[in-house]
């Protein structure tokens, strides 16, 4: 499968600390297509691709669709949806007793979290109000050909961040700042306490159990994807194939169907017992960071459980989670009833913003 995707001035760095967030301010007009609010998500995909988007899919309600040279079963690489599959495999251990939630996280990981975060809990890190800095920079195109191919250690990823930080940081659990770093710390902790690789607990928690037979973190030096899958390219530049150095943050390849097996198996409480389960919808009375574009309006949207809360036009709330890697764009979104689910996976051409693209196929999808 063929599909151009030229993204221009694309920065890994917003990837690991935005990933395909939701507008936060006013949307830019909605893509082309009817103009009744009662749009479809077929009314949507009718009018792509566009200079926009190169290609879609999308599964609502456990039915596929698909926009330009783009097939239903495809793979995707699912950038930070990654998230709420780390999330729960920590929240597992938690239920184990072989975590503690309040702890600090330096008791686990010493070794890649200074003392000067001593007081960041494993909560902390799990609900984004850690205060941890920015990531440091990451490779992009001004690097030179073979940018995408370019990869780093968890531990030297977190070393060079916390050597770029600059000044004091907020004090944990006041203000909620969606941070990627957070996911490669609690992946760092799930080894120390298991002594096991983190693909192997993923593997063994959640892969297995549920069947994603589609579904996997591929080894620091595989830069393949499976196919059926998108061809991308960044500035004329194949990148389909690229390092899945995001790992626990990010690194994941799946399949909409299987995301969606997912999601409805965390949503019914399979994967964590009731305690824990009730953590995956709670979301922290803290601020919204200043420089969070992923929340609307002053409060926290993230949970513990690593989804984010979105408000439906009707005012009900949705939970999903979003991501993005060089070429894709994608998440998951369903109502808490599972009345209605959503996986959608687009292919930005780096020409504008596919962000109202997303909203708007959100919003159509769980529509009543």
């Amino acid at each position: 499968m063929h599909l151009r995707v030229a993204l221009t001035a694309y920065l890994l760095s917003s990837v690991l600390t935005v990933g395909a967030a939701l507008p936060a301010v006013a949307a830019p007009a909605a893509p082309a297509g009817p103009t009744s609010a009662n749009r479809t998500v077929q009314d949507i995909l009718d009018h792509l691709p566009d200079d926009i988007v190169a290609g879609a899919l999308t599964r609502k309600d456990d039915v596929g669709a698909t926009a330009g040279p783009v097939t239903a079963d495809a793979y995707v690489r699912i950038g930070s949806v990654t998230k709420a599959f780390t999330n729960t495999v920590v929240l597992q251990l938690v239920a184990e007793h072989r975590i503690d939630l309040d702890a600090p996280a330096r008791r686990y990981v010493p070794q890649v979290l200074p003392e000067a975060y001593g007081d960041v809990t494993v909560h902390h890190l799990l609900d984004h109000t850690s205060g941890l800095p920015k990531p440091a920079p990451t490779p992009g195109p001004a690097d030179g050909p073979g940018w995408q191919f370019a990869s780093v250690t968890p531990e030297d990823f977190l070393r060079a961040s916390f050597a770029a930080a600059g000044g004091t940081h907020p004090r944990p659990g006041l203000e909620q700042q969606y941070n990627g770093l957070n996911s490669f710390v609690l992946g760092l902790i799930v080894e120390e306490v298991t002594g096991h690789s983190f693909t192997a607990e993923l593997e063994r928690r959640i892969i297995r159990p549920l069947r994603l037979r589609h579904t996997g973190l591929p080894a620091a030096d595989d830069p393949t994807i499976p196919s059926p899958h998108a061809e991308v390219y960044v500035d004329g530049q194949d990148v389909t194939e690229q390092s899945p150095y995001p790992w626990a943050e990010g690194g994941m390849i799946s399949t909409a169907a299987d995301l969606d097996r997912f999601m409805t198996a965390l949503f019914r409480g399979r994967l964590l017992p009731p305690a824990e389960q009730k953590l995956v919808f709670e979301v922290p009375t803290a601020t919204n960071g200043a420089d969070n574009k992923n929340c609307t309006g002053t409060t926290a949207c993230y949970s513990t459980g690593g989804l984010m809360r979105y408000q439906l036009p009707d005012g009900e709330d949705a939970w999903g989670k979003t991501g993005s890697r060089p070429g894709w764009d994608n998440g998951f979104f369903a109502t808490r009833d599972l009345r209605h689910r959503f996986v959608y996976s687009l292919n930005p051409t780096g020409a504008g913003n596919d962000l109202p693209y997303i909203k708007a196929l959100i919003n159509a999808a769980l529509a009543d």
